[in-house]
């Protein structure tokens, strides 16, 4: 996908019954579905059946199994409850009659109450910075194989990361990262589409901070991957089109997990969204 309209049209589902509607995959670089665009579809199709005046507030998704990108998505979304000021839906995502996603979101119509913030990190601005493309053409005869052809792949937002770090090149390093981002090219004003695009753009960078303390064993071997649950959070209102600033740390690693944390801030140093996964990390043998 070269740009956000492609991304913006992957996410117009097809509805094909009451609450049941069908996605197609864009390849990532991978024959599985990336978690980020299975994510935004579940999300997606459980914005359209909700009242206008509400908006998702919060998301709990599990991976269950690798998607087929050649094969549609079908997701089904159950009607949970429908209160007075949140609204609770329910989506599975299926293929070839088996469950491989599911989430539970709620959503929230606008209302006043308290409010407070962490202080967004203070890092260089994106314009100071170099962009996927830029470091490709720079470090490219450097990385390994499979992570180059990920970033020759066109990608729907663009990212610009703060630490010129990488976590088979760079030894050891501290589970920190920071990593601007927005879409290429402007983006419609609706609300939904926005956190639909915001949701797509979070599974990026999150589980990789996790193997930045590994550096050294992870260039002796190869490392299975996966996104295993992921959450989120929407505090305040947003632009994907406008430049957030990612900042994610990895806690923990255990048990063949990674653990990581992200919140999301625009340049005002606004908390927009936050984030949590957990994924699968372990070395391949043979």
């Amino acid at each position: 996908m070269k740009d956000i309209q492609a991304l913006l049209q992957l996410l117009d589902l097809e509805p094909i019954e009451e609450h049941i509607f069908r996605g197609q995959s864009a390849s990532i670089g991978s024959k599985r579905v990336f978690g980020g665009q299975v994510l935004a579809q579940a999300l997606q199709s459980a914005m359209r059946t909700v009242p206008e005046d509400r908006f998702v507030h919060s998301l709990h998704a599990y991976f269950i199994l690798p998607g087929d990108v050649a094969q549609p998505i079908i997701f089904e979304v159950d009607r949970i409850r429908d209160g007075g000021s949140f609204t609770t839906r329910r989506v599975k995502a299926i293929q070839k009659g088996r469950a491989i996603f599911n989430m539970s979101a709620s959503f929230q119509k606008q209302q006043e109450g308290f409010d407070h913030q962490i202080s967004m990190p203070n890092v260089q601005p994106p314009d100071a910075l170099m962009n996927w493309d830029d470091l490709l053409e720079q470090m490219g005869d450097r990385l390994p194989e499979g992570i180059r052809k990920f970033l020759e792949i066109a990608h729907p937002i663009e990212f610009r990361p703060v630490e010129r770090v990488h976590p088979m090149l760079s030894g050891k390093q501290q589970p920190i990262r920071h990593v601007w981002m927005k879409s290429k090219g402007a983006m419609p004003d609706q609300v939904t589409a926005h956190q639909a695009v915001l949701a797509y753009a979070s599974d990026y960078n999150l589980l990789t901070t996790a193997l930045l303390p590994h550096g050294d064993q992870i260039a002796k071997t190869k490392i299975q991957m996966a996104s295993l649950d992921h959450a989120m959070w929407f505090h305040r209102p947003f632009r994907a089109d406008e430049w957030l600033l990612y900042a994610i740390d990895s806690p923990s690693g255990s048990n063949a997990r990674g653990f990581t944390r992200g919140s999301i801030f625009n340049q005002e140093g606004v908390l927009v969204a936050s984030t949590v996964q957990e994924g699968l990390i372990r070395p391949v043998e043979g």
